[in-house]
């Protein structure tokens, strides 16, 4: 039975969630031709804060970005 786990920062819509637990069960399946029932996906959300690189958050990061401007 594969196990995929994903670790992403939080933030994305419960449909965005969906479509790539959808995704990766179906690449399981055309890869190892797992039986949908058996692939099973572990989806992590971590905030901002809490992932860094470089000893800077990605909140940090998206802190010192300039803002977009809106027309």
């Amino acid at each position: 039975m594969p196990l995929i786990e994903v670790t992403l920062v939080e933030g994305r819509s419960s449909e965005q969630l969906r479509a790539l637990i959808t995704g990766l069960t179906q690449a399981a399946v055309d890869a190892v031709d797992a039986p949908v029932a058996a692939v099973r996906v572990v989806v992590r959300e971590v905030p901002a804060t809490h992932w860094a690189a470089g000893d800077e958050t990605i909140a940090e990061r998206r802190a010192r970005q300039p803002q977009e401007e809106t027309p």
